[in-house]
């Protein structure tokens, strides 16, 4: 039978939505390579995966029906066990050879090699191709025991006895090849050509496939449903626009939802919709929140990108008339709109300032007490920042707005729409007529949340921020909660992240150092004078610890940003050079690795790096402390002399462009050190036997080390 091609499909109930895509391109990759391990497909056939709320497909192109033969030599044993002191096949070799399809008549073609120190036997033998049959069984074993599914289904079969797993309990599989029906099972079904279409809007049921290549039609003209995610997601995205056009408004872009969606219908059919304006009184975060969470509708914006009364409904049926279907969905809608805004007024009937004693009841971590202890730590941590940035006036403001940064986690809506944190706070600060500064610290000290996010938009949400990231490193890395691998469970990743993009892109003159130390004292500080009610006990009274932890938590942060900085596009070398010095201000760190990237266009820097990496290695090797002044008086040899007369002519030059924070002109200075470097390692020995010359010359290189490495370790450019 020539090559044609292969049609897979599992009939199941609704798979859950938010893993559709992933199971529909698994079932497709699994089964295909396990075809292809097999010797039943070639690299180039072409897998087309399919999948919808009650199918997983794959569709596969010029699949063989028998695997080609294929030549191997098959390890057999050593020939001591293999034969006898006469040379004869011994019973463990016949059986072997048994289990392979041949008798003692091959024997004497059997060849031999050494193994180790051993001499073996080996076997050249032709291995039947596998049947299609048989490799499709083998491929949908695997398929389903590797699929990534997070929880199973047991349940029983037809029978009432058996019982199988499965991520939802299956009712048919197809397994077409060309037209022919393949004999295989899986979870209890025989595989046939008969398949479901739409539960509703079918015109056949069963459909009854003719072959492989007509799955894709017969599904769409015969059961109403569009088998392909893809082309299903882009029908909707389609139709969204166009009614979203009629009304001069626009869907929300959320990717996440419409992938959802996708996996929610199989025949999309998109409708308008709306609900009482009353109701955008409520904040819109909420509006959009519990129509995108709990009923999956796409709410459409002005032009202003202000919430309208108006919403996008994704139905899986096409009536002629569907006002029902609308009438339907709004009534859902209102009730659960009427329930946001019955949060909303009850939660402004209490002060955000009279929550605040509430949260010594709830636990923040079970090692570090309550959210009432935590708030105590960021206002203290956050108003240290702020009398750093701007004085008492900019301490005062962060210290209210820490104060109340965690209240809104007691309000119902809220406890309701956990994503809210933080917004909520800042409706209803501004509710009772607190200053723009504090609301919207109360927001943003959450921020970035994510990659890309906005940072805080005032000082006050800079400083609050801050602090509640120092905060949460902090206690963590205290009580030993520190990433591995994959795992980070307290998004300490992105806290520090986070900590790094609001020092350089708000250019804050604070150092990494200062800030995560002046963290920990403020927080032992805190611990030691808490109110009773919060839990309080002193946590860091280990001054060893607190440096420990210290230098840990600096190391992880910088590994942070040794990734970001690699992320945005710059080399490894580049990136060691400047974080090598360990800044501590990390506002500098772009323009010193733009100033590294300046120099390292110049003809001379390939040599200048090489000669510092020269230098750091006699620096190391040098017994004993190294003098800081040279003493001209015994620098004895021409090149050395005038290695000095031209550091000391450019030190001034380099440290004035330094201080301006000039780098790139502060490293370009140097290249005019580069005949002077060649000529004193060409004719000056540094490692004397005489003790002052050596010292005077080591003491050189120090201040030509120090002169050179200012802006960024110049030693990590050399080409190895």
């Amino acid at each position: 039978m020539m090559a044609q091609n292969l049609l897979v499909e599992l009939l199941v109930e609704e798979l859950p939505p938010k893993s559709l895509k992933q199971l529909g391109h698994s079932f497709a990759q699994l089964l295909t390579a396990s075809l292809e391990v097999q010797g039943l497909i070639t690299q180039d056939a072409t897998a087309t995966s399919y999948a919808t709320p009650r199918r997983l497909a794959v569709h596969i192109s010029n699949v063989a029906a028998q695997a080609a033969d294929k030549a191997v030599t098959q390890k057999l044993m050593p020939v001591a066990v293999g034969l006898d002191a006469q040379g004869h096949p011994t019973p463990p070799l016949l059986k072997k050879l048994a289990s392979f399809g041949v008798d003692a008549t091959v024997v004497p073609q059997l060849k031999r090699a050494l193994e180790g120190k051993a001499e073996t036997l080996f076997l050249d033998n032709i291995v039947k191709g596998t049947s299609l049959t048989d490799g499709l069984q083998k491929a949908l074993q695997e398929t389903i025991s590797q699929l990534p599914i997070s929880k199973v289904m047991t349940y029983q079969l037809a029978d009432g006895w058996s019982s199988v797993n499965f991520v939802r309990p299956a009712h048919a599989l197809v397994a077409l090849h060309g037209a022919d029906i393949l004999p295989v099972n899986i979870l209890g079904l025989q595989a046939g050509r008969e398949t479901q279409g739409h539960r509703f809007e079918a015109r056949v049921n069963p459909i009854v496939l003719h072959n492989a290549d007509s799955y894709v039609q017969q599904l769409i003209t015969e059961g109403a449903v569009v088998v392909s995610f893809a082309e299903r997601r882009t029908e909707i995205v389609r139709q969204l626009a166009l009614a979203a056009a009629k009304e001069n408004l626009t869907p929300i872009d959320d990717d996440a939802l419409l992938d959802e969606v996708t996996a929610l219908v199989e025949h999309p059919n998109v409708l308008v919709c709306k609900f009482e304006a009353e109701f955008l009184q409520v904040p819109q975060e909420c509006l959009i929140l519990t129509m995108k969470a709990n009923q999956k509708y796409f709410p459409l914006l002005d032009a202003q990108e202000k919430l309208t009364n108006k919403f996008l409904l994704v139905s899986n049926i096409r009536p002629t008339d569907p006002t029902q279907v609308i009438a339907g969905n709004e009534r859902v809608v209102r009730s659960r709109l009427a329930d946001a805004k019955f949060f909303f007024d009850q939660d402004r009937k209490k002060t955000l300032a009279s929550r605040v004693p509430e949260l010594d009841k709830v636990v923040y971590h079970n090692k570090l007490g309550t959210q009432g202890l935590r708030m105590h730590y960021v206002r203290a941590i956050a108003k240290m920042i702020g009398q750093q940035l701007n004085g008492d006036a900019l301490a005062n403001q962060t210290y209210e707005a820490a104060t109340l940064a965690k209240a809104d986690l007691l309000t119902d809506m809220v406890g309701e729409f956990p994503e809210l944190q933080g917004i909520m706070g800042r409706y209803y600060a501004q509710h009772e007529g607190l200053s723009d500064d504090i609301a919207f610290a109360i927001e943003d000290h959450y921020k970035p949340r994510f990659a890309g996010d906005a940072l805080p938009r005032n000082q006050v949400g800079i400083c609050l921020a801050l602090a509640d990231k120092l905060e949460t490193l902090v206690n963590m890395f205290n009580i030993g909660e520190i990433p591995t691998g994959d795992k980070d469970p307290f998004a300490l990743r992105r806290h520090a992240l986070g900590i790094i993009r609001i020092l350089i892109e708000k250019d804050l003159k604070l150092g990494l150092g200062d800030l995560i130390y002046n963290a920990i004292r403020q927080i032992n500080s805190t611990s030691l004078t808490a109110t009773p009610g919060s839990n309080s006990k002193p946590k860091y009274d280990n001054h060893a610890a607190n440096k420990e932890s210290g230098l840990n938590l600096i190391a992880f942060i910088y590994e942070r940003l040794t990734g970001n900085l690699r992320e945005q596009g710059y080399t490894a070398q580049e990136v060691d050079a400047v974080l090598s010095l360990n800044p501590q201000n990390l506002t500098d760190i772009p323009k010193r690795l733009a100033a590294v990237r300046a120099f390292s266009a110049l003809p001379e820097a390939i040599s200048l790096a090489a000669a510092n990496k020269r230098v750091g290695n006699i620096l190391k090797k040098s017994e004993g402390s190294i003098h800081d002044e040279v003493n001209i008086e015994l620098l004895l040899e021409e090149a050395e002399l005038t290695l000095h007369q031209t550091l000391t002519t450019l030190l001034p030059e380099t440290e004035k462009a330094f201080a301006a924070g000039d780098y790139i002109a502060s490293l370009q200075t140097l290249a005019k050190l580069k005949s002077p470097i060649d000529a004193f390692f060409d004719h000056v020995m540094v490692n004397v036997e005489d003790e002052s010359l050596r010292n005077n010359r080591l003491a050189l290189l120090k201040q030509l080390q120090q002169t050179m490495n200012r802006v960024a370790d110049l030693s990590k450019l050399a080409v190895s």
